[in-house]
């Protein structure tokens, strides 16, 4: 596995062989030893599975866990866009967006390290996204940006109406939670 790092301060796209037959394919999402050959250190504490229709936008959610809580994500099912955004108060990337194609036989994972916000849009007709945390989900420290600020711009990449849920929708500008205090820090 190769990591390449992104834009975002510690956001690695990694990329690994896919060895595919009549049968169909296998590959490598995550093997601690290459994360670790480059510095990154992670460890999974939770592991969730989401399986979405094509135009659904999920996110931006953030962890404010103290623990923090990096993410490594694929996609194991058709294809989507996974987003990441670097809000961490005082990273020398603040503010920057990434978008990273993911597919179910493209070799590609994601890490996200921990305080960046992360969200995807399905770009087929169904896709399913495998994400390792290294934290475990707690209700009381997560949270949510609109996924459509003005500010960030994010081009999602939909062909018909978005797809979101009523907390994403309702969610506020990565400005209200700048000035109401609730975005994680950025620690080198």
């Amino acid at each position: 596995m190769e990591l390449y790092e992104l834009s975002i301060a510690g956001c690695y796209r990694c990329e690994s062989p896919v060895w595919g037959d009549d049968r169909g394919f296998f590959r490598e999402w995550f093997k601690g030893s290459d994360f670790a050959a480059t510095g990154v250190s992670f460890s999974a504490e939770q592991a969730n599975l989401s399986l979405s229709a094509k135009d659904v936008v999920r996110g931006l959610h953030y962890s404010l866990a103290k623990e923090g809580q990096a993410k490594v994500v694929t996609c194991v099912g058709g294809s989507l866009v996974d987003v990441v955004v670097d809000i961490r108060e005082g990273s020398p990337t603040f503010g920057n967006v990434e978008l990273i194609e993911l597919s179910a036989d493209a070799g590609v994972t994601a890490f996200l390290p921990a305080g960046v916000a992360h969200g995807f849009c399905v770009t087929s007709e169904q896709a399913t996204l495998c994400y390792l945390l290294s934290s475990p989900f707690n209700p009381s420290v997560e949270l949510e940006i609109n996924p459509f600020d003005e500010e960030l711009a994010i081009s999602w990449p939909v062909s018909g109406t978005p797809v979101l849920s009523p907390k994403d929708a309702a969610a506020p500008s990565l400005a209200a939670r700048r000035a109401a205090g609730e975005l994680p820090r950025f620690s080198a």
